[in-house]
């Protein structure tokens, strides 16, 4: 309990502020919400690493938040918390959020995984729900955290049908070669192998004989180098690339603008974050997880007492969460058989007539295989 009384003690002496991490935090948290006199509705913190704005997780998990109210009406209120970028403040952060008068704390991503196993075990009293992350339970009490993660290999797997489909169509931008690319983020990460196996067997459910170039940024911030990845594929070949890169992900949407080709999006609706821009024509759909949806849910759930803190989750197309993006640019510009096509690898993936494999779990040199054979 040493942790909690620290930052107890800390907070004394900062009364005006109400959640700037323990123990001398230099960048304060940016916090918007809506705030109420009233003690009777459930306070809902979201704590997200990095910032706002980044056309990806952030801001579907910012946009679910600003729904509860919609969905839960004054029963309920809100803070938002930016955690900025350096690591070794996330901690002091949660532990602030947990020291505070939050009753429901989000968080999210594989950072925060072992900080929310360590931090919840001393806030009992505390309800916990993290995003795109599974929890170790076995490491102590955990019986406040709920733990939610998604099949992004289903969501992959349309972008690779739909990727597989629009090269070989009449489409503007496509070219005669059988060529796609796949741009992710840490060839280390579950979650973004998960995304490139999906998206190599979706294509190849369409086309076994299709080339799938795979890159690797190596980060999830740097968009320089995924633009540079991006624009190589393009010029060997690819006329659409599935990006998974996280905030990194906006320099390979500059490269299909740059190159006038195609390009699935990742986790938000991100042709909506570039309305009005050039960008945005080149954006056909985006693969998503809808974390701002399942953060509505789990927190409905929450108030119903219908979520099983203690329980980790893997949501997916069944439950939702997980799609392809379906706007007036996915309306507009892919022709209506290539969206069918779309229609109906997904009617076999919810009948279960379609298994898509997972990179979870699966055997480091299968997985090298089935990226190889791509290529």
């Amino acid at each position: 309990m040493k942790r909690k009384w620290l930052c107890s003690f800390v907070a004394m002496g900062m009364a005006t502020v109400m959640l700037a991490g323990c123990g001398g935090n230099g960048e304060a948290s940016k916090k918007e919400g809506s705030k109420s006199a009233s003690d009777d509705k459930v306070k809902v913190a979201l704590l997200v690493t990095g910032s706002f704005g980044d056309k990806a997780f952030n801001d579907s998990a910012q946009a679910g938040m600003k729904n509860l109210p919609k969905v839960l009406g004054d029963k309920v209120e809100y803070e938002l918390i930016e955690m900025g970028n350096d690591k070794t403040k996330f901690e002091g952060s949660l532990m602030d959020a947990s020291e505070s008068d939050a009753d429901i704390i989000v968080t999210g991503l594989w950072d925060m995984k072992e900080i929310t196993e360590t931090v919840a075990q001393d806030y009992p009293d505390k309800k916990y729900i993290i995003y795109d992350t599974d929890i170790d339970y076995s490491v102590g009490d955990l019986s406040n955290v709920y733990s939610m993660s998604y099949k992004q290999n289903e969501g992959a797997f349309l972008a690779g049908v739909l990727a597989a489909t629009a090269t070989a169509s009449d489409m503007e931008h496509a070219n005669p070669d059988a060529t796609i690319g796949f741009v992710g983020a840490k060839d280390t990460a579950a979650v973004i192998n998960d995304s490139a196996v999906g998206f190599i067997e979706g294509a190849r459910f369409v086309n076994p004989d299709i080339k799938v170039l795979v890159s690797y940024v190596g980060s999830y911030v740097d968009s320089a180098t995924a633009k540079e990845l991006a624009l190589t594929q393009y010029s060997s070949g690819a006329d659409v690339v599935f990006v998974a890169a996280g905030p990194a992900s906006v320099g390979a949407i500059e490269a299909a603008a740059e190159s006038q080709k195609y390009i699935i999006g990742v986790d938000s609706d991100q042709a909506l974050a570039y309305d009005g821009k050039p960008e945005a024509d080149y954006i056909i759909s985006s693969a998503i997880k809808d974390v701002g949806g399942s953060i509505v849910k789990a927190v409905e759930r929450s108030f119903n007492d219908e979520l099983p803190y203690g329980k980790h989750e893997v949501l997916g197309m069944e439950d939702g969460v997980v799609g392809l993006a379906d706007n007036s640019i996915y309306q507009s510009v892919v022709p209506e058989d290539v969206r069918k096509a779309v229609d109906d690898a997904k009617a076999k993936l919810l009948e279960g007539e379609v298994k898509v494999d997972t990179a979870f779990g699966m055997d480091e040199s299968k997985l090298k295989e089935i990226i190889g054979n791509a290529q």
